[in-house]
């Protein structure tokens, strides 16, 4: 095995201090305490574990594919920002692009092959068709939506989001990645409304 050239290794070092601004990017969802808003990196780290508990719940899905799909997903976001799933209905065109610049850029910065690589994985993880992306893109709305149910209504409190817009802006996405866990996922998704409606 020969020894990175001074080149790749500046150039990984590189792209790897670049992923600190993720940890600037503030989401929408709180934590669960309610203290503050979580960030994107925490969320990616959050849905890497989602993925190596939950792959029992997904047929045929490597979950260390998963967690790779997972960790890259986000960090288009230090340049596109979050856009969060409530409040980004007609911008969807506007989006993609500046995602995909963002994409070129970012992993740009490292070796060429290792960009290309991390690139894909992106890319995997965007057109969700393989296993593993469904899994992730399932994942990736499951977890706000506990967080949800957990946090007195988090973002949808903060959107007016109505129990049936749950079900239909969470439920095909997390259906399709796993059926149990979004029989799990509606049944909390039930008892939060229930339980407001009740407040």
């Amino acid at each position: 095995m020969t020894s990175p050239s001074l080149d790749q290794t500046t150039r990984q070092l590189t792209f790897l201090m670049e992923l600190d601004k993720l940890k600037s990017i503030m989401r929408q969802s709180p934590l669960i305490n309610r203290s503050r808003k979580e960030n994107s990196a925490e969320h990616s780290w959050h849905l890497c574990m989602f993925a190596l508990v939950l792959s029992n719940h997904a047929k045929d899905v490597d979950a260390l594919h998963a967690v790779k799909l997972l960790l890259v997903h986000d960090i288009v976001e230090i340049d596109a920002g979050d856009h969060p799933l409530h409040a980004t209905s007609g911008q969807a065109e506007a989006i993609a692009q500046a995602e995909q610049r963002a994409a070129e850029r970012i992993f740009g910065l490292l070796p060429d092959d290792q960009g290309r690589e991390l690139l894909a994985l992106w890319h995997e993880f965007e057109a969700a068709q393989t296993p593993e992306a469904i899994f992730a893109k399932a994942l990736d709305r499951l977890q706000p939506l506990l967080i949800n149910t957990l946090s007195n209504g988090g973002t949808w409190t903060e959107n007016g989001v109505t129990e049936q817009q749950v079900m239909e802006r969470y439920g095909p996405v997390i259906k399709r990645g796993s059926p149990d866990l979004w029989e799990a996922a509606s049944q909390r998704v039930r008892d939060y409304f229930a339980g407001a409606a009740g407040k």
